[in-house]
């Protein structure tokens, strides 16, 4: 199985065993907010098992009707989850209203919160591996799962104090505040992924440090060209385009055109993972040399 899918298949162990826990936390507390807690791990789990086939299907090589692969299918996952989320945040917010106009005291605090800062801790943990992961892979799938993890670790340490609170006090009304602030939480949460999708789907170019690093490989590497322009740049998950003009001088031969191009080709391959590039080839009288990348 590919390393990134097993990684996505963790992500819905780990989920439904947060689940189990905090959902635990919450039978045994009655806390809206613990209660809150509990349905955005719900989310978890589905967005991690989207995640999953997201990245199964992105790993299929490319086919007849898809040229390009599938690797933006994990922009897919990533806009679903973010979808998901602002469905809990109203769901939450429902709850943190009846809450707030019927409080309920707690039932056994202590035992629920110990049971939930274990839930936010493996939570934590698993945060950490997806995180580095994902963006050494260079996986949007993986890395919408931490980013979303790690909301949910954060809110989860303010739902304990505030609990913790409620069982000291006996303030209830702070209950159904806590959980309201989670739902407003998470909705900004979702709505941050759903946008750094769609950036995705719209084929953005690449960040300025891989153009940058891109330029300075092409100029390094183009030995025997004149230029290059015309630089273009996008990502689809894992996969970097890069295609570019290369003027050559007129008395090249096919044969020196085509090792040139293999040569840049192999520079840029080692430098940037999972890079898919394309040269055009031009005589000489194509050259922009003011706005061409100049050749060493």
């Amino acid at each position: 199985m590919d390393r990134t899918l097993r990684l996505a298949l963790g992500s819905i162990a780990v989920g439904v065993l947060v689940l189990g826990l905090k959902y635990l936390a919450y039978v045994l507390t009655g806390s809206i907010a613990l209660y809150s807690d509990a349905l955005e791990s719900i989310i978890n789990v589905a967005t991690a098992v989207a995640a999953f086939f997201a990245v199964r299907l992105s790993a299929i090589p490319p086919d007849a009707n898809h040229p390009y692969g599938h690797h933006k299918a994990e922009y897919l996952s990533a806009v679903l989850e973010g979808v998901l989320i602002v469905v809990a945040a109203f769901a939450i917010l429902r709850e943190a209203y009846y809450g707030f106009l019927a409080p309920k005291p707690l039932d056994a605090p202590f035992e629920g919160l110990m049971i939930n800062a274990a839930a936010s801790a493996i939570n934590a943990v698993w945060c950490i591996v997806l995180f580095r992961y994902g963006r050494r892979w260079r996986s949007p799938a993986l890395v919408a799962d931490a980013s979303h993890l790690w909301t949910d670790v954060v809110t989860s340490g303010g739902v304990l104090i505030g609990v913790g609170l409620v069982a000291v006090t006996g303030w209830l009304q702070l209950d159904s505040a806590l959980a309201a602030f989670v739902a407003i939480n998470i909705l900004w949460s979702g709505w941050k992924l759903v946008r750094e999708s769609i950036g995705g789907l719209m084929d953005e170019a690449a960040p300025p440090e891989i153009l940058d690093r891109v330029r300075k490989l092409i100029s390094a590497h183009a030995e025997g060209a004149l230029e290059a322009h015309d630089l273009r740049t996008r990502q689809a998950g894992r996969v970097t385009f890069v295609d570019f003009h290369l003027v050559v001088p007129g008395s090249m031969s096919v044969s020196e055109c085509h090792a040139l191009c293999d040569r840049l080709e192999a520079a840029l391959h080692k430098a940037i993972e999972h890079a898919a590039i394309n040269i055009h080839v031009e005589p000489e009288e194509k050259a922009k040399q003011l706005s061409g990348i100049p050749v060493l």
